[in-house]
């Protein structure tokens, strides 16, 4: 037991500390409860990348005369071919990522409402914003970390693979080692996955405010309202505003946060390619980060206000 003279003898950084604690642990808990029920967060990347993985192995196999052709170039232009290969390889896996957000966020609320769950949680000593706030941080920070980290693993597979491979038809793997930037193809995940979480927040508050606020298909009355307002200005005063300002938040990360010439059409894989400066200063970012919290507390206010379905 904790006998009266310690607590006398609490400092207030060890009270802070502990208080601190006690707050952040049901956060803690609600993160890991979504982890547990939502495998779909870390196995369809996996089964994308498996994929990925698998479907490379064979055309290597089975198209000897590229591995060949790829020896036979010097060793820079085979570390470029290699990183852009690479490049490739990572992007099935983040549209997965943004897929598998996407459908999260739709039934994070509306789900718990509709199986009544939804009674058993408020019984808890979890807050509807701690519950809320566990929810956004999936798709804003858990899912990118995953992702990036199958990425990062992915490519070391490629590597180890592709030296198998070039060692199996008698040609040297030293190149893929000395020559492949590896730092850079370990930081330019890390980099776009940041972007693509804070670019698309808003994307994932408005899913998250539909969730917890449609009573059943939650997919249509996100998608529907704005597309009958695109409509409706279409028709009514012939301009298209707000389907460009639609278009920029789903594609405009690629102009805004990287280089000229590189976002949206070269394969992105070199420091040189990143624009952290320019993505910083834009104002669609905070714009962006602005709405996406006043979503979030209305998602907040309406898991407080709705009842089961």
């Amino acid at each position: 037991m904790t006998s009266q003279s310690d607590v006398m003898a609490e400092t207030p950084d060890a009270g802070a500390a502990r208080r601190t604690m006690s707050a952040t642990r049901p956060f803690c808990w609600s993160v890991r409860r979504e982890l547990w029920e939502t495998r779909s967060i870390y196995v369809a990347p996996l089964a994308v990348a498996a994929v990925v993985l698998l479907a490379l192995l064979i055309g290597a196999i089975t198209q000897p005369h590229g591995v060949r052709a790829l020896a036979s170039l010097d060793p820079a232009r085979q570390a470029a071919t290699l990183a852009q290969a690479y490049g490739f390889a990572a992007f099935p896996i983040s549209v997965t990522g943004f897929i598998v957000a996407v459908f999260y966020c739709l039934g994070a609320l509306h789900n718990e409402r509709r199986d009544r769950s939804i009674l058993f949680w408020k019984s808890l000593p979890v807050s509807d914003l701690t519950s809320v706030l566990a929810k956004a941080s999936i798709p804003l920070v858990v899912l990118p970390l995953v992702i990036m980290a199958i990425i990062i693993v992915l490519r070391l597979i490629m590597l180890v693979l592709g030296s198998a491979i070039l060692l199996a038809n008698g040609l040297s793997a030293a190149p893929l080692w000395t020559h492949l930037p590896l730092l850079q193809l370990s930081v330019v995940p890390l980099y776009g996955t940041v972007v693509e979480a804070l670019w698309y927040a808003p994307i994932y508050g408005w899913l998250l405010l539909v969730s917890g606020w449609a009573r059943r298909a939650p997919f249509l009355w996100a998608v529907l309202p704005p597309l009958g307002i695109v409509v409706f200005e279409k028709i009514a005063f012939n301009s298209t505003s707000l389907l460009s300002l639609l278009g920029y938040r789903l594609a405009g990360s690629d102009t805004e946060a990287f280089a000229a010439n590189s976002g949206g059409k070269d394969v992105i894989w070199r420091l040189a390619q990143l624009d952290p400066a320019k993505f910083l200063g834009t104002p669609g970012l905070w714009a962006g980060l602005a709405v996406a919290a006043a979503f979030i507390a209305a998602a907040v206010w309406m898991r407080r206000r709705r009842e089961p379905i």
